[in-house]
């Protein structure tokens, strides 16, 4: 018979949220254990591929921004914690037509909040970043306190503050099925709370908190939230010699974050942090992924021609030498907007899921409230995450 180990809270997933969890877990000094198929700040899953945008002026929902300004103070901390960098605001620059949707939301959350951002036209922008090309009819935005997170450090940032604090943590295991004593105590494992099988051992815990990436579906038990995987590419392009564009600088600490609202679709990159040279992707479109342990990672030439289009257009500097690539996963929810809070059927556990390719600037904040939720009583929730409630999709009969 397999061992039983009980913990105060298990977190399964230990990737961008989960890591995060883990740490908020074992700081609030609860025996705690992270578990994870793959080890630290592995390539298999969402969180990984160098960098990640953050930005406070959240054109996908004004609802947001309140949770942004804690997690830049929570990144903050982390780097203290471990002593390195790990968030740069190197700034933000977004293009696209006077109707485009994503400006609107970016002057909609900044009116709200009071956020810093400012308005260009495609010469001023031209004129400050000689990089950069945008048509004479579109608009510019640029929010200077916007800029990028070290996506695989932040991971390990969170496991070693972990670590730190007490916290366990397992590779190498799958959990296979969950469950919960709902009768309090009466069957199963008396007062044992939630039990879950792996493929190793059998846990048992007072609170499960759930952050399973592209694996979410399987391990959710909500039928309400239908989650669909999608798989995206990541390029890096050389930048030409100063003799071929001597203006040009795309180097970081010259060059910010950008992003494209295009008709052909949502591009945003980085700039130059090492000599692969930048970074850009697409944010829409993708394929799905049926089984994310067998995602193809491969080049995928058809992403890569809109890519290099996109860059023919806007960043002249740029060359059409591709010097690495890489593929990643978007969970994507029904309504594009995470799933966070209670199981709506066992308040014991907590989820995070539904990240939809725009959560992991978040990692730091609700790693936070994750901890609030398995450490507080049954009947509450943090008020910031009502809007992102699981339970909404049952309520409101999203399908």
């Amino acid at each position: 018979m397999p061992l039983h180990h009980h913990y105060d809270a298990i977190v399964v997933g230990t990737g961008g949220i989960g890591s995060a969890a883990l740490y908020q877990l074992a700081k609030r000094g609860r025996r705690v254990l992270g578990l994870d198929r793959f080890p630290a700040a592995h390539d298999r899953g969402s969180s990984h591929g160098q960098t990640r945008l953050i930005r406070r002026a959240y054109f996908e929902h004004p609802d947001y921004v309140p949770l942004l300004l804690r997690a830049y103070e929570l990144w903050r901390e982390l780097e203290q914690t471990v002593g390195r960098t790990l968030l740069v605001e190197s700034g933000l620059v977004i293009g696209g037509p006077p109707a485009s949707e994503v400006l609107k939301g970016v002057r909609t959350s900044a009116a709200i909040h009071n956020l810093l951002i400012e308005e260009m036209s495609p010469q001023s922008a031209t004129h400050r970043w000689a990089g950069l090309r945008l048509p004479a009819e579109w608009d510019a935005i640029y929010e200077p306190q916007a800029g990028y997170l070290f996506v695989e450090e932040c991971v390990r940032a969170h496991i070693e503050a972990a670590a730190r604090a007490g916290a366990e943590i397992r590779y190498g295991v799958s959990v296979l099925h969950w469950q919960t004593d709902r009768n309090g105590g009466a069957g199963m494992m008396a007062g044992r709370g939630v039990t879950l099988q792996t493929d190793r051992d059998t846990f048992t815990c007072d609170r499960l908190v759930l952050c399973p990436g592209p694996w979410a579906e399987g391990l959710l038990q909500l039928p309400s939230l239908k989650l669909t995987v999608l798989r995206k590419s990541l390029f890096w392009y050389a930048t030409r010699t100063a003799a071929q564009s001597p203006r040009a600088s795309y180097a970081a600490g010259r060059f910010p974050c950008f992003a494209f609202d295009a008709p052909e679709g949502f591009f945003y990159g980085f700039p130059q942090l090492d000599d692969r040279g930048i970074k850009i992707a697409e944010h829409t479109g993708g394929q799905p992924v049926a089984d994310p342990l067998t995602l193809d990672s491969s080049l995928n030439t058809a992403e890569q021609q809109r890519v290099e289009q996109m860059l023919a257009r806007h960043l002249p500097g740029i060359s059409s030498s591709c010097t690495d690539h890489a593929a990643c996963m978007y969970t994507m929810s029904q309504d594009s907007h995470f799933a966070v809070g209670r199981h709506p059927a066992y308040p014991a556990v907590a989820l995070a899921a539904g990240f939809s390719g725009h959560g992991f600037k978040f990692a730091s904040v609700i790693g936070e409230i994750l901890a609030e939720l398995a450490t507080q009583c049954l009947d509450t929730a943090p008020a910031a995450i009502k809007f992102l409630s699981p339970d909404r999709f049952e309520s409101a009969g999203v399908s």
